[in-house]
């Protein structure tokens, strides 16, 4: 089959497009490598004009003035442009509601054409979306990444990405997709709980990983652990990262000797991964029910992460009596006792590290993560040819 897989936010299209040709299948990512990450895709929207030196200017002067962002519409003008190239796939998949990343009435007009010449199109659920957002905005669970906001409206502006998707502009983009997709697929627990009971869901598939198989965990020297946090500025409340920050600066006087903590910031997805290679922990969020793609990543390498393991993701893989990561809680003291007992017994490090490392093996090998889509795609594309 041809497929074409439209935006890429986390290596999940990378991933999943690598099990796919393993299958025998052509494949095709278009996006903008999703900023500062820079990740791989075979057309690529990314803005060059607007991003250069000298095409920042007017980006500048036209954004203060009228909240215009040149470079969203020079990613749509380049998806325009490469659109001929867009038809005929037999299955097309959404990376979420918004892929292309442009503004809101050029993104519903450049969808169209993606539905208009394409039969079969999925919407991936592994970001925020409309129906997300509603949902935690009505507080109907605990975690939450809008729990910062809740306790403190100041921090608003920080959370403008995210009420983008309220408006009304992406009201019509989610309407126009819902009665138009073939189905909703959910990438992880924090999607399924916003879309049961949903018409179009069509079920979890877990986020597909590559797996080195010269796998060997980090050896622990001379009693030193290495914690890693990376930090993007542009979701740190989202993330919880001041509760990691603040639980690091304790461990660092309660264990000077012991530890060793690296810090990034927004860097290049290829710089992030040969930083954290080393280390044995990574923080990763606070506020998660699932693992996100970067914390899979760091357990299919044997690190113990402070992440989302809530009991509705214990439950669904059945692991009650397996911890396969730490269940990371926006709560400090909490934080820094978990951290205090892995460094104090570092053989947890190497027994949750092995246990994460055999779960990926288990849940989220990409060629088995593959396999589940194409049988997903070809059972709805067989059901509605069976209705007509």
């Amino acid at each position: 089959m041809r497929i074409l897989l439209v935006g890429e936010y986390s290596r999940l299209h990378n991933s999943l497009k690598e099990g796919l040709c393993e299958l025998g299948h052509q494949v095709i990512i278009i996006g903008n490598g999703d900023g500062f990450k820079n990740y791989p895709v075979d057309y690529s929207t990314r803005a060059k004009w607007f991003q250069s030196k000298i095409g920042n200017i007017p980006r500048q002067i036209i954004f203060r003035i009228t909240g215009f962002d040149l470079v969203k519409f020079e990613q749509g003008i380049r998806f325009f442009f490469l659109s001929k190239k867009l038809k005929g796939f037999d299955i097309v998949q959404l990376i979420n509601e918004c892929p292309i990343q442009t503004q809101k009435p050029f993104e519903l007009y450049l969808l169209k054409k993606i539905f208009k010449n394409n039969k079969s199109v999925f919407l991936l659920s592994c970001g925020v979306d409309y129906l997300s957002v509603k949902f935690l905005l009505d507080r109907k669970i605990e975690k939450s990444i809008l729990k910062p906001f809740f306790e403190d409206k100041n921090l608003k502006k920080n959370y403008d990405y995210v009420f983008e998707y309220t408006g009304s502009n992406q009201k019509k983009i989610h309407d126009y997709i819902y009665r138009n997709c073939r189905g909703i697929i959910a990438s992880d627990i924090d999607y399924v709980i916003p879309l049961n009971g949903n018409k179009k869901y069509l079920g979890l598939i877990p986020n597909p990983v590559i797996l080195n198989k010269k796998f060997s965990s980090p050896e622990i020297n001379e009693n030193v652990i290495r914690i890693f946090l990376g930090v993007n500025k542009w979701n740190f409340y989202q993330k919880g990262v001041k509760y990691f920050e603040k639980a690091l600066d304790i461990i660092k006087e309660k264990y000077p000797e012991k530890i060793e903590i690296i810090i990034v910031e927004n860097i290049p997805y290829k710089d992030y991964i040969n930083l954290y290679n080393k280390a044995h922990i990574l923080l990763d969020q606070c506020f998660a029910y699932d693992q996100g793609y970067n914390a899979l990543e760091a357990m299919a390498k044997g690190k113990v992460v402070f992440t989302g393991a809530e009991k509705e993701f214990l439950e669904h893989y059945n692991l009650q009596e397996d911890e396969v990561a730490i269940n990371a809680k926006p709560d400090v003291d909490y934080l820094v006792e978990k951290l205090s007992m892995l460094i104090e017994n570092p053989s947890m490090i190497e027994a949750i590290g092995t246990k994460a490392r055999n779960f990926i093996e288990k849940e989220h090998n990409y060629i088995k993560i593959a396999e589940k889509y194409l049988a997903v795609w070809n059972k709805q594309k067989l059901s509605e040819e069976e209705e007509h």
